[in-house]
């Protein structure tokens, strides 16, 4: 049973007030849950990684308790993504591992939830930025709910480490025009639409 050891967390909330234009009537909030753990596989091929994603699991769970409570409750929350940023002596199958467990984790707070949650991992230096994907949770064509939540964390990953990364966001973006699915029109039903 491999061990993620957690060294480090982080809580990121933004509150974006506008963005060039005119106020909304209320700020849109966004929030991202880091957590850099040690990487059991860097440094060495592990030809069957599938089993630690069950290890994982708690974490996904725990990062997506920490994120609703930063956002007051699941009511309202409209948007996530998940990501991994790999350490230099792991490989990008290793934040392949946090699909099960991070994506999972939140559908099973937020409760009805049909879209796939968008994800974004790749391999990097100590204090490589990540974007981490955001789309709508229950129709993945809602243009409004498309967006990026760059994160990073100054003094990882090391080598021999992860960056997991969570993302929920309360509507879309601010100043959104681009036409559409809009989010009245979402029937929930396929996740797309």
């Amino acid at each position: 049973m491999p061990q993620f050891d957690i060294r480090k967390t982080t809580l990121i909330v933004e509150e974006i007030h506008h963005d060039g234009g005119p106020a909304p009537e209320q700020p849109r909030r966004r929030a991202a849950m880091l957590a850099l753990v040690r990487n059991p596989f860097a440094g060495r091929h592990e030809p069957d990684l599938q089993p630690a994603m069950e290890d994982l699991k708690p974490l996904g769970l725990a990062m997506s308790r920490r994120l609703i409570a930063a956002l007051d409750g699941p009511e309202g929350i409209d948007a996530y993504g998940k990501g991994a940023l790999v350490g230099a002596g792991g490989e990008a199958e290793h934040g392949a591992l946090w699909h099960v467990p991070g994506g999972y984790a939140m559908r099973e707070l937020l409760g009805e939830s049909r879209a796939i949650v968008p994800s974004a991992m790749k391999v990097g230096a100590m204090g490589a930025t990540l974007d981490v994907p955001l789309g709508h949770i229950n129709a993945a064509y809602v243009r409004s709910h498309f967006d990026a939540f760059t994160v990073s964390m100054p003094d990882g990953p090391r080598a021999d480490e992860i960056l997991f990364v969570l993302a929920m966001a309360r509507g879309g973006r601010v100043h959104s025009r681009m036409g559409g699915l809009e989010v009245w029109q979402v029937t929930g039903t396929d996740g797309l639409r």
